[in-house]
């Protein structure tokens, strides 16, 4: 059934929203990978996001939020539906006193580490060099280097489908091991308040060069991936098992496990989703059969 985006497109216009038609999603995601949305909303402000959402609800149009892309898997034959993607005031981040900062879901976390970096705040270091955007890393709790999102992560601020601004404190917020209260969920991650803990800014730069030193030696930090693509299995690790069972460097077409690190799948140049897909499940059914442990994928795969 073909789409309706005559009202979409009217309510986005309204409201000043730029408007792209069947734009290729691996121009957006880290992946470098993925077909044609069949729209591509840029959205700069709450009113122009709660209105959208609230538009593409009673639409029945399915839709995606997107900030960087980061862990993201998007199908060859693309998005049938909208993609709002965040920009202008979803990118801000700004101090609030008292060691607490407020970033936009489309702020880049490399943004944020910087900001806490530069006002002398400690806590983010361990997110530097993590590529993703704050919606992102507040959707899965990403983590790094013994750090997680929930470890400095104090509110968040969403809509729900129907526009409505909701915000969620501590132990609402329900993180656990790459999840969070909005994994799975159809809220839209809008802002969220850092809370951090004043320091020497040459001691917290230290430490980001210290991480980002590690993660270049070990990961294919050069090449486009969507990061880590399992899960941690419980009682082990997805690289090792992989690594274990001879499969760091197996390919297909342009998708290659990296020979680096077996935990990242990387884009060798004209990888497909379906080339990843393939290449995942071999891991799987290896992994399985030579260890027997289940690995869980990790990236979002859309479309």
């Amino acid at each position: 059934m073909k789409l309706s985006y005559d009202q979409i497109d009217h309510t986005a216009a309204f409201f000043c929203c730029h408007i792209e038609t069947d734009e290729p999603m691996k121009r957006h995601t880290t992946f470098q990978i993925g077909g044609p949305a069949d729209r591509f909303y840029t959205v700069e402000t709450s009113q122009q996001l709660a209105a959208l959402l609230n538009a593409l609800v009673q639409a029945e149009i399915p839709y995606l939020v997107l900030g960087k892309g980061s862990n993201l898997l998007v199908s060859d034959q693309g998005f049938r539906g909208a993609v709002l993607y965040l920009s202008g005031k979803f990118r801000e981040v700004k101090s609030l006193g008292d060691g607490a900062i407020r970033a936009g879901a489309a702020a880049s976390l490399a943004s944020v580490c910087a900001f806490a970096r530069d006002n002398g705040l400690s806590g983010l270091e361990f997110a530097w060099g993590i590529p993703g955007s704050v919606g992102g890393a507040v959707y899965m709790n990403a983590g790094a280097y013994g750090g997680e999102m929930k470890d400095v992560v104090k509110r968040v601020e969403s809509l729900t489908p129907e526009g409505k601004t909701e915000s969620f404190f501590g132990e609402a917020l329900d993180f656990s091991y790459r999840r969070s209260r909005y994994t799975g969920k159809e809220e839209a991650v809008t802002f969220a308040e850092f809370q951090l803990e004043p320091s020497s800014g040459a001691q917290i730069a230290g430490k980001m060069e210290e991480l980002m030193g590690r993660r270049k030696a070990k990961q294919p930090y050069d090449m486009p991936s969507a990061g880590s693509i399992f899960k941690r299995p419980e009682g082990a690790f997805a690289a090792a098992l992989i690594e274990e069972c001879g499969l760091k460097g197996l390919q297909v077409g342009g998708a290659q496990v990296s020979p680096k690190h077996a935990g990242f799948i990387v884009n060798t140049g004209g990888a497909t989703c379906a080339n990843v897909l393939a290449l995942i499940e071999k891991v799987q059914e290896t992994v399985l059969r030579e260890k027997g442990i289940s690995l869980e994928c990790e990236v979002r795969v859309i479309g």
